[in-house]
Formats: structure tokens, C-alpha cells, sequence
């Protein structure tokens, strides 16, 4: 089976094309849209330990809110760039602190890797990943109204 990449004006795809019948007998093309690329390798990254999230500091903010709302983008902070054989994606991330940064930059690119060569079934081109921030665990408390008072 070739890979081929159907563009059009609003959106590019990742094609399988179907000259061969699949198991089921029946000949056909599969269609995968850049948008679930994207998803498969958001949820890829997201799984490495010492990933805290995915994203630049306004896509976050605007996925907390997506999270507050129930609609969470498993895309976020992903671009991808489908070919006809190959696929090349470009990771934002906010790494735990005090993890080995190039550690978790391989970890991300190995398991986005695996997942777009497993479940989309294309060659990686590459992986860039970006550590955008480190997160700092007490950064997110809401201790800043509970501080002692330093006078009587």
C-alpha cells in the first residue's frame, strides 16, 4: 500500500491508498485527517513522565478553559505536517521541574514516534519537540490568601 496526501482547501489528510483489498476483502481508501494526527500524538506525549502539559502559556490558558467546559483538545501544542509516505511533528511541551530535560524530550519523541508509526502507519520523518516552561510543583496552590500574617 502507497501513502498519498489529499489537500484540500480546508484541511490536509493522511491517505492509505486501497489498491490492495483489505482483510475483509473489500478494495477502498482511508482517509486520516490532520486532526487526529494530531490528537494521536498529544496523547503520545502527554504519557511521558515529566510531561506536565502541551502548548505555549495562551494555548494552555484557553485549554484550561476548554477543560472547565468538558471539551478537552488532546491536540494542543501539536502541528503536524502529512506527506505522501511521511508524517514530521512539531511538539510544544511544559516539562516537570527538576526532571532531565533531554530525557523527557527523547521520552516525547519516542512515544510520538511509535504512536504515529503503530496506529496512523506512517513513516516519522521527525519529531521536534520545544520545552516551552518548566512547572514548578506549589505553583498552581491556592496558598496565597492562606500566608501568615507577618504582623499582629
Amino acid at each position: 500500500m502507497a501513502d498519498t496526501t489529499t489537500t484540500t482547501p480546508s484541511t490536509a489528510a493522511a491517505t492509505r491508498s486501497g489498491q490492495h483489498a483489505g482483510s475483509n476483502g473489500v478494495a477502498g481508501a482511508t482517509h486520516i485527517d490532520e486532526t487526529v494526527v494530531e490528537k494521536v500524538a498529544g496523547i503520545a506525549a502527554r504519557e511521558v513522565n515529566g510531561v506536565h502539559g502541551l502548548g505555549s502559556g495562551a494555548a494552555r490558558a484557553i485549554g484550561a478553559i476548554r477543560d472547565a467546559i468538558g471539551q478537552h483538545d488532546h491536540g494542543q501544542g501539536v502541528k503536524v505536517e502529512v506527506g505522501e509516505k511521511q508524517v514530521a511533528a512539531d511538539i510544544t511541551i511544559v516539562a516537570e521541574y527538576p526532571v532531565a530535560l533531554q530525557q523527557v524530550a527523547d521520552g516525547v519523541r519516542s512515544s510520538v514516534t511509535r504512536a504515529l508509526q503503530q496506529i496512523v502507519g506512517m513513516e516519522v520523518a521527525e519529531v521536534n519537540v520545544t520545552i516551552q516552561d518548566v512547572h514548578i510543583p506549589g505553583d498552581d496552590d491556592d496558598n496565597d490568601d492562606k500566608q501568615e500574617s507577618r504582623v499582629e
